[in-house]
């Protein structure tokens, strides 16, 4: 088989997923439009998601896994494009932090994303084509929204928690804000209110790379049978940057040559970090689509959340019952810990229950995502302090206690 067929092959496999994902899918009709932010009725539409573990009777273990910006549904799962383990295994799982043991997980693919859930990939039922830019554009509250019509498919009236970092992050803080009743917990780990102005900065140098790429055809590339993988791949390999810190990068690459003594006095990869993220970007276009990319951030872009609440924060929070728990890392610049302070502040001024963690790390913003131990530790303490106060028992202990009294559990 050539390159060529290959990457045919890889392009009719993720088009496939874009409207028949490999895991399970809801599809809305005309009756059940989503209301968008930007003023138009989403419908037909559709809402790809996987499930971890087992509800418990009483439908009150219920955990909401959100993902970052270019994550998707297969949190713990082997992703059917790539063939890799779930973006997130080493935290959810039988025995981990988020313990598919004790908890019922689901992990929606976001509105606008290319794995099943209604995005610019698309088919658009009024012309047979990918919706490309014909899609209106979606905040990270029409990601929630799309998310809360899954819950309630899904029989469930309250989740126990939200827990997302970086983009994932700012749809908990949105789930905590529009949905204040139907969420016990939530946890906000790498991110923010807001996305800041260099954040938006660095996103448009992405959006702009990706246009820029004569095979973009304005959107409509798909249709013409070409990709911009060339402007993907750049996009990503800026933001690849700002996912890590300059202590992180020094220690895993420093100024070694990649595969020579010298460096060539040309513009080849001759140090480790150009081959890095050169690998990076390749890597990624193979899995994501273009559009999404573009529409996924600039949903980032317009996140504020106290610009829904007059320019107050904490009226976001303003009578909420639920138990939050922030965390940020020293290392990281893309979300620093002073914009998890401001949420731990506002919660504060809302009189809300929150506790706050600023884990030591020079991994940046990526740290979330590895291996850290102080991380998993706080999550899985949260969540057995708060699941112990709403009556959810680890699997040992239930077996030993006795049965329910009845009583309602708040």
């Amino acid at each position: 088989m050539t390159s060529q067929d290959g990457d045919a092959l890889t392009d009719a496999a993720r088009l496939r997923e874009a409207d028949e994902p490999s895991s399970p899918v809801i599809r809305f009709g005309k009756d059940k439009p989503l209301r968008l932010d930007a003023g138009v009725d989403l419908a037909p539409w559709q809402i790809a998601y996987q499930t971890y573990g087992t509800l418990n009777e009483d439908r009150s273990n219920a955990i909401l896994v959100c993902h970052a910006l270019t994550g998707d549904q297969y949190v713990a799962s082997t992703n059917p494009l790539t063939g890799k383990p779930g973006w997130w295994s080493m935290m959810v799982g039988p025995g981990r932090p988020i313990d598919t043991d004790r908890f019922f997980i689901v992990c929606a693919n976001v509105l606008g994303g290319c794995m099943g859930t209604t995005g610019p990939a698309s088919t658009n039922p009024e012309t047979g084509k990918p919706w490309a830019l014909d899609m209106p554009l979606v905040t990270i509250r029409d990601m929630v929204r799309s998310q809360a019509m899954l819950i309630d498919e899904l029989g469930i009236d309250k989740l126990f928690a939200v827990v997302g970092g970086s983009m994932g992050g700012m749809q908990v803080l949105q789930w905590a804000a529009s949905y204040p009743d139907r969420l016990f917990s939530a946890a906000v780990l790498c991110a923010g209110a807001r996305h800041s102005s260099q954040n938006i900065a660095f996103h448009e140098v992405g959006r702009q790379a990706v246009m820029a790429d004569p095979d973009w055809c304005e959107g409509k590339y798909l249709e013409r049978g070409t990709r911009p993988s060339k402007g993907l791949a750049v996009a990503r390999m800026a933001a690849h940057v700002t996912y890590m810190s300059d202590v992180s990068l020094h220690r895993k690459f420093g100024r070694s040559l990649q595969d020579r003594e010298h460096v060539t006095f040309g513009f080849d990869a001759d140090f480790q970090i150009e081959s890095y993220l050169r690998h990076q970007g390749m890597s990624f276009v193979d899995r994501f689509d273009a559009n999404s990319y573009l529409y996924v951030t600039r949903a980032m872009d317009y996140f504020d959340l106290a610009a829904d609440y007059g320019g107050v924060l904490a009226h976001a929070f303003k009578g909420s019952n639920t138990r939050f728990c922030i965390a940020s890392v020293t290392s990281d610049w893309l979300f620093p810990t002073s914009e998890s302070r401001a949420v731990v502040h506002a919660l504060n001024a809302a009189a809300g229950n929150v506790s706050f963690v600023e884990i030591d790390s020079p991994r940046g913003h990526d740290a979330f995502l590895l291996n850290e131990p102080e991380l998993f530790t706080m999550v899985r303490g949260f969540l057995t302090g708060a699941a112990l106060s709403r009556g959810i028992l680890p699997p040992a202990l239930a077996d030993e206690m006795p049965a329910d009294n009845g009583e309602e559990h708040s």
